[in-house]
């Protein structure tokens, strides 16, 4: 397998495990929590790494998880005072973490490969390079199998706590009633979001964590109301992301995780243009519409108003309605066309006439 594929697939399963996990912070509208525990893990790995000496050790993934635990306990503790709110709760606990974290590395890490950099910002045009070999066979690059495992643990705990999951992201005080054990449930989620972060870092860069965790699902979001479709969507939309990225950036000859960080913004940005429903594209559309209804409607009524009067002749004409109702001439001419395109009125030359249907469907809105 080429260092290329191998790269291509560390990144889309960093990408997917990432995307996975980060559904359900946006879904319970904590996407700022993914930026905090994935740099505030950063104390907890450097202790982890003092201890035994080795980035390789399942340890540091241990440690992470505690820390990432602590960081949601600090913050949640700092909310509940309702002396601080939740944002200015986070932006006091994760800089203050991360910052003890940077210091001890740089006192008594600096001749080693863990330093601030490559934290924030990773590079996975290296991550190939390890190995995982037994008994002397090469199995492939071992972030592939760090990241592998991490996204097997993910699923499953997805899998098997998917309702429980899904109640207590909704409704945490019924899944409470119901005794699922929503706060038991939210640490362990958290525990697994800062397991997902530090196996990323050495691979993406916790920056890159940020914008995989948060970018596919709310991508994702904007498309569907079903949280089992969300999920597929998140996890395809974080590959998708890491795959473009990768070939973004050979290129543009630019870093790997810029242009995939790049690739998942691109992603969301079509995803808030294009959307069906909440798109922009969408909204502009709808809003154009309920503003022919309107306008549609306002005619009718006008016109069911003056017929059969001695004004008729002057008032149901095209060219009045500029005047009378105030209407530019091309908002009169959009009320007009969709009259026509309803079958409720005709048009001979400048005059306007109420067919059956357009009558009653003035009558109507008068009386609404």
């Amino acid at each position: 397998m080429s260092p290329g594929l191998e790269i291509q697939l560390i990144c889309a399963v960093t990408a997917a495990a990432c995307a996975l996990v980060g559904a359900f912070l946006v879904l319970r509208r904590a996407a700022l929590l993914s930026d905090a525990i994935s740099h505030a893990v950063l104390p907890g790995i450097a202790i982890a790494f003092f201890v035994t000496g080795d980035l390789a050790s399942p340890f540091l993934l241990v440690a992470a998880a505690i820390t990432g635990v602590v960081t949601v306990a600090l913050i949640e503790a700092l909310t509940r005072t309702r002396l601080v709110k939740a944002d200015a709760a986070i932006g006091l606990v994760f800089p203050a973490l991360f910052s003890i974290g940077v210091i001890l590395i740089s006192l008594l890490a600096s001749d080693v490969h863990l330093d601030a950099d490559a934290v924030l910002l990773g590079d996975p045009a290296f991550a190939w390079i390890e190995r995982f070999t037994v008994g002397g066979q090469d199995l492939g690059p071992l972030a592939l199998w760090w990241m592998g495992g991490i996204f097997a643990i993910c699923l499953v705990f997805v899998t098997v706590f998917y309702k429980e999951l899904k109640l207590s992201t909704f409704d945490a005080a019924l899944a409470a009633a119901l005794g699922f054990a929503p706060v038991a449930l939210h640490y362990a989620l958290m525990a697994l979001v800062s397991v997902v972060a530090v196996g990323a870092f050495d691979v993406v860069g916790s920056v890159l964590v940020v914008a995989l965790m948060i970018a596919p699902p709310a991508a994702a979001w904007l498309l569907t109301d079903r949280m089992d479709v969300l999920l597929v969507l998140s996890v395809a939309f974080g590959i998708a992301s890491a795959i473009g990225g990768y070939w973004m950036a050979r290129g543009l000859d630019a870093s790997i995780a810029g242009a995939m960080a790049g690739a998942s913004g691109v992603v969301f940005i079509l995803a808030f243009a294009f959307a069906p429903e909440r798109g922009l594209v969408a909204q502009a559309l709808r809003r154009r519409r309920q503003k022919a209804t309107f306008a549609e409607r306002m005619l009718l009524v006008h016109l069911l108003h003056h017929e059969r009067t001695p004004e008729a002749e002057r008032e149901c004409r095209v060219s009045h309605l500029e005047d009378h109702l105030r209407w530019d001439h091309a908002r009169a001419l959009l009320a007009v066309r969709t009259a026509e395109r309803e079958d409720a009125i005709t048009r001979a030359g400048d005059r306007l006439m109420l067919t059956d249907s357009g009558r009653t469907r003035a009558q109507r809105a008068m009386v609404e």
